[in-house]
């Protein structure tokens, strides 16, 4: 069973995004995730999806050239706000959630 503070924290690392997308996460899990696989495991996931949609953004700004990018941004743009708010329910639901559509390197 996942503790509470636990669940808190992996569903912050989702929440605090939307304000400081890179920081403020990363200081929550590199100094939690010894103490809990809970957090590590939301954390890796949570950086995966960030490495994977900023590739996507990447490539979705050079399409934009090609017109088909700016469909493709606005799109992205909604699932990140999608899968992260899903991400940060299922966090503090005390489930282990797999975002789509992203690739695991961490």
């Amino acid at each position: 069973m996942v503790k509470n503070e636990e669940r808190l924290l992996a569903a912050a690392i989702y929440g605090i995004s939307f304000f400081t997308a890179f920081i403020g996460p990363l200081v929550i899990w590199l100094v939690k995730k010894d103490e809990s696989s809970y957090i590590d495991y939301h954390g890796r996931e949570y950086f995966n999806f960030l490495i994977s949609y900023t590739v996507y953004a990447i490539i979705s700004s050079i399409l934009v050239l090609v017109l088909v990018g700016i469909f493709m941004l606005s799109i992205l743009g909604i699932a990140a706000i999608v899968f992260t708010v899903i991400g940060a329910i299922k966090a503090y639901e005390g489930k282990e959630y797999r975002i789509p559509f992203i690739f695991r390197l961490l």
